[in-house]
């Protein structure tokens, strides 16, 4: 199906987030610089063929760039043996402008779980995780520079928003893990990249219009995108309703994660400020709507911060307000809260993580105690500051 482009503002203001209780927390360096140079991701079908022309090629050559882009995760040129000598590097600086450069690469977990610290075009610094497990390999993504949100908790949100990223510096993030994988850089040799998550630095409903953008390519079969399933891309918000609403007319099978953090709207509103605009009914009766309209189980991500939002009384609450639609339309992921520099917010007591886990299954609540994966390296959930080392 098909849908109309939502107008999201040049500035990045989170639709929905420049009027009523909440405004984005936004970083002194908001909406000072230009837009990022454009990418063969970020043009339409139409607009690779008239760049093409331009360039004196024909039509057939951006398949051939889509080939080496999608199904191959190359954009050195100079390499293209089945491209026209005399026009490599013309064709490289017109479609394959460097958006990314990495600056540091961090490893952890016997080098199974690597963050990468990349530069933009602009100065601008945003971080990515690529963690290997048994049965599959994941890529936590950014969206955004830094994040308008405001939660206290977490170490991105302390940024505020510098600004929204285009398409091609979002995929370019993609296709660099997925090369890094088939070329066997990470622990455990060659792999294929299988799994994306928008869980990095950013609230990508406050992207709308990138995020769908990078999410068709992403899934799509080469030569128009990667081939990664649908199925396996989640999309995360704190709560941004009109996004939910948008991403549910889509009808792509992604997972939708709303990071909940609180049962409560007066609990709520203080961990996610986000909540002063759309509270906890509005956010759960759109992420149930998501289950109707997708049949797919929305995750509900909660963050267990010690003796603020694990006690028993958090996860009965948790429990009713999520049995209160009578279907298994939700699977709930509690997160050990992982520290961040100079916060009085600190990790839950195990006994109050088990006993929270405990109160949720007993309900008939599908919950599962998240992974860790990256913590001694700040590449974990809510760790990423995007700071040079």
């Amino acid at each position: 199906m098909t849908t109309p482009e939502i107008d999201t503002p040049e500035t990045g203001i989170t639709p929905g987030g420049t009027s009523g209780a909440f405004r984005d927390v936004l970083s002194k360096d908001h909406a000072r610089r230009g837009k990022p140079p454009l990418h063969f991701v970020d043009m339409t079908p139409a607009q690779r063929i008239e760049k093409a022309a331009e360039l004196g090629l024909p039509k057939f050559r951006v398949k051939q760039l889509a080939n080496h882009y999608f199904g191959h995760f190359d954009v050195n040129a100079a390499e293209f043996t089945d491209f026209p000598a005399a026009k490599r590097d013309e064709a490289a600086a017109a479609f394959f402008p460097k958006l990314i450069t990495e600056v540091t690469r961090q490893v952890a977990d016997e080098g199974t779980t690597i963050k990468t610290l990349w530069k933009l075009f602009d100065g601008s610094l945003i971080e990515s995780v690529l963690m290997r497990y048994p049965t599959r390999t994941t890529l936590c993504i950014s969206s955004q520079v830094g994040c308008g949100m405001g939660c206290p908790f977490c170490a991105t949100g302390k940024l505020g928003l510098t600004r929204n990223m285009s398409t091609g510096e979002i995929v370019e993030q993609v296709r660099v893990a997925a090369k890094m994988m088939r070329d066997g850089e990470v622990a455990g040799g060659e792999g294929r990249l299988s799994n994306i998550v928008f869980m990095g630095m950013g609230e990508p409903m406050g992207n709308y219009n990138s995020v769908l953008s990078a999410v068709r390519q992403i899934s799509a079969m080469p030569p128009e995108g990667f081939g990664i399933s649908a199925r396996n891309i989640t999309v995360s918000t704190v709560g941004v309703v009109p996004g939910i609403k948008k991403l549910t007319a889509e009808g792509i099978p992604v997972r939708l994660a709303v990071s909940l953090h609180a049962p409560s709207d007066e609990l709520r509103d203080e961990l996610v400020p986000m909540n002063k605009r759309f509270n906890t009914t509005q956010v759960l009766d759109a992420a149930h709507d998501y289950w109707l309209a997708s049949k797919r189980r929305v995750s509900i991500e909660y963050a267990l911060m010690r003796g603020i939002n694990d006690q028993a009384e958090h996860a009965q609450l948790l429990a009713k307000r999520l049995n209160h639609y009578g279907d298994n339309w939700a699977h709930v992921n509690p997160i050990p809260l992982n520290p961040i520099e100079g916060s009085k917010w600190t990790a839950s007591k195990p006994e109050d993580e088990k006993q929270f886990l405990e109160i949720l299954h007993r309900a008939g609540i599908a919950a599962t105690l998240r992974d860790t994966r990256g913590q001694d390296i700040d590449g974990a959930c809510g760790q990423l500051a995007a700071k040079e080392r």
